[in-house]
């Protein structure tokens, strides 16, 4: 019975113990799964490639051969080869599906690739309680793991990174280890030929124009800046950006703000809201004043109010840009308000 705590987890990995059969792999973070579950099968088996070696079966389709992962699980390779089973939990998983393979210790590892299971999931729960199964959480890489990353990924490239570079690329990445993974082999690329990753590389790669666009946006908005608000605005549809995309990137900000007042509210440091919601380090003044300019009820006005321009936008498509400009000034003008008031 094993349920590992995140500082373990990398130990474990190393050299993972033979005594365990299962390894259910889980958590929000979908890339940062799938590593771990490649690297806990290359220290099980010889060859992953071999399909004689690595038998791979999709959950979802437990439902209609109930005994296939258990006759599979207790097959003994031809000439004692070794044989570990990678199985991807679907939409459908439940603890009943894997309850044979909890009964007894398979004769083959078996190693389970499954998403975020709250405390109580019966395939958690089931893992957790067995003597024969261990847990590897997977939760979206903090500031401490990104570094171990970046280096990892720029050493096989044989580059350093500025200090500056470094930075940016820690407050930029972490939802998903495997998109992190593919974003910072791309900056590889295309830092082929240096010796040192900029700033300007960063910049160049991680950046999107229409996003940067939408993103000023965003921070004029809930900033009151009115006329940096109307001449965004206007380039933003001059862009052929779309209003309803808009308007979500604004509610999706509205939330963020949110979040952050009731994070203030229970006792946590704004540092540790900022880090926590990798806000982007160019954005970081922009947002510390839009938290002095919004209380929780003219928040929770403005998701209300963005909600209803959203559904705007699907009913009547025609007057989605007019939803979006009025959304975008109304929001602007309240925080240019607040913002005269406090001076």
């Amino acid at each position: 019975m094993a349920a590992l705590k995140a500082g373990e987890v990398e130990s474990f990995l190393r050299k993972p113990d033979r005594a365990y059969s299962v390894f259910l792999v889980y958590g929000p973070d979908a890339g940062l799964a799938h590593e771990r579950c490649r690297a806990i099968i290359e220290k099980l088996i010889d060859n992953p490639s071999d399909p004689f070696q690595l038998i791979r079966i999709d959950g979802d389709q437990l439902s209609s051969e109930p005994t296939r992962l258990q006759d599979e699980a207790n097959t003994v390779g031809l000439f004692e080869t070794k044989r570990a089973i990678w199985l991807r939990a679907g939409t459908k998983a439940n603890g009943t599906s894997y309850d044979l393979l909890f009964e007894e210790p398979p004769l083959c590892p078996v190693v389970i690739e499954a998403g975020d299971l709250p405390a109580r999931h019966a395939l958690r729960n089931a893992a957790e309680g067995s003597k024969f199964a261990v847990a590897v959480p997977c939760y979206a890489d903090e500031g401490r793991d990104l570094p171990k990353l970046i280096d990892e990924v720029f050493g096989r490239f044989n580059l350093r990174i500025a200090d500056d570079a470094r930075s940016a690329l820690v407050g930029s990445l972490g939802a998903d280890r495997m998109l992190s993974r593919r974003e910072l082999e791309k900056l590889a690329l295309y830092a082929h030929g240096q010796d040192v990753v900029t700033i300007d590389d960063v910049e160049a790669i991680l950046s999107n124009a229409a996003q940067i666009t939408i993103d000023m946006l965003v921070d004029a908005v809930f900033s009151g800046e009115a006329s940096s608000t109307d001449t965004l605005l206007e380039k933003a549809i001059q862009e052929g950006l779309d209003s309803s995309f808009m308007i979500n990137a604004l509610l999706r900000h509205a939330f963020l703000l949110l979040n952050t007042q009731k994070e203030l509210e229970g006792g946590r440091s704004l540092g540790e809201i900022e880090k926590q919601s990798r806000v982007f380090y160019k954005r970081l003044s922009a947002f510390r004043r839009q938290v002095t300019l919004w209380s929780t009820s003219a928040l929770q006005s403005a998701i209300t109010a963005l909600g209803e321009a959203q559904l705007g936008t699907r009913q009547h498509s025609a007057l989605a840009q007019t939803l979006l400009s009025r959304s975008c000034l109304s929001l602007a003008l309240a925080a240019r308000r607040v913002s005269v008031q406090n001076r």
